[in-house]
Parts: C-alpha cells; sequence; structure tokens
C-alpha cells in the first residue's frame, strides 16, 4: 500500500508526521514529505494512525495489490 498526499488540501499541522515519524516529515518550510515508496506490514497502523488523525484528510491509502 501507498500514503497518498493531496499535497493542495495539506495545511502543515504535523499530526501526521507525530502519528508515524518514520514514514513522514515535514520539511523546514512546512511541507509534508512522504519519505516511503511503499508501506509494509509493519509500518500499515502507522500509516493507518497518520491517515486518521490528519485534520483536513489529505492522506489517504491507496492499495497497490
Amino acid at each position: 500500500m501507498k500514503i497518498q498526499l493531496d499535497r493542495p488540501r495539506c495545511e502543515g499541522h504535523g499530526l501526521c508526521e507525530e502519528a508515524a515519524p518514520q514514514l513522514m516529515h515535514l520539511d523546514d518550510d512546512g511541507e509534508l514529505i512522504i519519505d516511503v515508496a511503499d508501506v509494509d506490514d509493519a509500518d500499515a497502523a502507522a500509516a493507518q494512525a497518520a491517515v486518521r488523525v490528519c485534520p483536513v484528510a489529505a492522506l489517504r491509502l491507496v492499495d497497490t495489490a
């Protein structure tokens, strides 16, 4: 699965980064950077938490299977 970001919708709150710091981070300009191409099973729960906590629904998980 992949994390898909709707960049225009993202406001840089950083809650997703707190939920899944191993998967994403905010750069110095407050832009969200997704650090992984594919989310593996070990990080699936963190990815789901990041999507869930986004206050503007800028993230979603996409099945790549």
